[in-house]
């Protein structure tokens, strides 16, 4: 590279020297999607003659921080950060995760510098959120003109984006990893559903993902409909959504998620949709060998529920009845009483004002109970190891956060110093941090570098099966999970 000065599909680009690596920021991969091409599914930037400047990060994508608006409709970038030497380097592409309705690539929890300095090319990219990314209008009058999944295409489009042009920052188009967390996981399985993302990467990690959260138009329309009653509109006021100021539509966005679990307990917020683009749901479709060839490292953490379920505006059900509401709307009523016997072993404790049972029930519902049947599932169509995440630090355990969701990230970046991080691991030994976070990024790399994360952490062989425990001693031990698959069996919801 001539002063960091790399070639691509799209035109030339100035990348900047950082500490000991070489970061290009900021580069657009699709046409900003404004004006005529909001609600528009991704379309290919067209080359621009003049080198472009990949100095910064782009804008975060339209969302809510703290009850303030922020972001912009423009925000259709992607990040590159390469060593200094070397060609045909491994790639981790990171998705970041947020729930599709917040979160950005510039987050310095996920910089991706230690992947860097371990030799990879680190990749990762913003896309869009919420009302502009998730909803899918395509059922309403007067939305003909919308496209849905639009964050699913801005998925897509970063993808061939990097497959056709990593090479020239030293990356190898056939040594791909992808990975993401919370949503960013979820994205991982519907990528490897999706027809078109084909051949753009040979393997996955895929952290506190929810295998079962995508939507038909049906299910969508629950959603939607939340959203205009938020909004104070009728079906014939969504026309508007056309030019309306983007924060505007936020207030509808925020009201759908406060009242969402109330009127459906147990559904999911916005998310990809059931289309042509995906079209069939990822357990279905990952069965069925869409992602053959695929090396898939998955996993949850023990307590993922304590993020979601609260005493009030709770994402997930907090009481059993809601529980037994979101069983009876879905046909599942006769395996309510199975489901409440199973949950309540986890006995009376109460966690920041929620009953044990509910964390440990949305838990599996949402995260653990799906991520298995997409191991096994994957199994039979490439190699598959599963872990658990179960380290708490001392801070977690008395904030009654637990092991909860995204507790891992720390580790899986080696970024223990910055923010959320830092909060975490306040109150535990340098020694017991650096142990847990060497624990968990040391086989993020092994299995970037090589396809096997561990030759100690045998492959996934079923519901009773070796997992890698991550805890403060971490090894790989049977887990049998049998139980808790059987009493959920193949009951669905939300799927109408």
């Amino acid at each position: 590279m001539s002063k960091f000065i790399v070639e691509t599909t799209t035109g030339k680009i100035q990348g900047y020297a950082r500490e000991d690596h070489i970061a290009f920021l900021g580069i657009p991969y699709a046409k900003p999607p404004v004006g005529e091409l909001r609600f528009k599914r991704a379309v290919p930037m067209e080359p621009w003659e003049e080198v472009f400047q990949a100095k910064e990060y782009g804008p975060k994508a339209v969302q809510f921080n703290n009850g303030q608006p922020e972001g912009s409709e423009d925000c259709l970038t992607v990040n590159v950060r390469r060593p200094m030497e070397g060609e045909k380097l491994p790639v981790l592409v990171f998705i970041h995760g947020g729930g599709y309705n917040s979160g950005s690539a510039s987050d310095e929890l996920i910089h991706g510098k230690s992947f860097v300095r371990n030799g990879i090319v680190y990749v990762s990219f913003q896309y869009r959120l919420n009302v502009f990314g998730f909803y899918d209008f395509t059922g309403y009058p007067g939305c003909e003109d919308f496209d849905s999944n639009c964050g699913l295409s801005d998925h897509l489009a970063a993808m061939k984006w990097i497959h056709d042009n990593i090479s020239a920052f030293g990356g190898d188009p056939e040594r791909v990893t992808i990975s993401g967390e919370s949503a960013g996981g979820t994205s991982m399985m519907a990528l490897m559903a999706a027809p078109a993302a084909r051949g753009t990467f040979q393997q996955v990690i895929s952290s506190s993902a929810l295998p079962n959260c995508f939507f038909t138009k049906e299910t969508a329309k629950r959603n939607m409909d939340l959203f205009l009653e938020g909004m104070d509109w009728t079906e014939s006021d969504l026309p508007k959504l056309m030019w309306i100021d983007a924060y505007e539509v936020l207030k509808g966005n925020e009201y759908m998620a406060m009242k969402h679990q109330y009127c459906n307990p147990g559904i999911y917020l916005p998310t990809v949709s059931i289309d042509d683009l995906l079209p069939e749901r990822p357990l279905e479709a990952i069965a069925q060998g869409s992602a053959e060839g695929v090396r898939l490292m998955i996993g949850f953490n023990l307590h993922e529920g304590t993020m979601f379920v609260r005493p009030e505006n709770t994402n997930f059900p907090n009481s059993w009845e809601m529980i037994q509401e979101m069983f009876d709307r879905s046909g599942n009523g006769e395996g309510f009483d199975q489901i409440k016997s199973y949950y309540k072993k986890s006995g009376d404790e109460l966690i920041n004002e929620v009953g044990m049972p509910f964390i440990n029930f949305a838990t599996d519902y949402a995260f653990a109970m799906p991520a298995l049947k997409i191991a096994k599932s994957q199994k039979a169509h490439g190699s598959v190891w599963v872990y658990q995440f179960r380290f708490m630090s001392k801070m977690a355990k008395e904030t009654g956060m637990l092991c909860a969701h995204a507790m891992d990230l720390p580790c899986d970046f080696n970024c223990p110093e910055y923010g959320f991080s830092a909060f975490i691991f306040q109150k535990d030994p340098k020694e017991v941090v650096e142990k847990i976070v060497n624990d968990v990024h040391s086989r993020w790399i092994q299995f970037i570098k090589t396809g096997n994360p561990d030759s100690q952490w045998p492959q996934y062989t079923g519901y009773q099966s070796s997992v890698m425990i991550y805890d403060r001693e971490t090894k790989a031990e049977q887990l049998d999970c049998s139980e808790m698959m059987d009493v959920w069996g193949d009951m669905r919801f939300y799927e109408e």
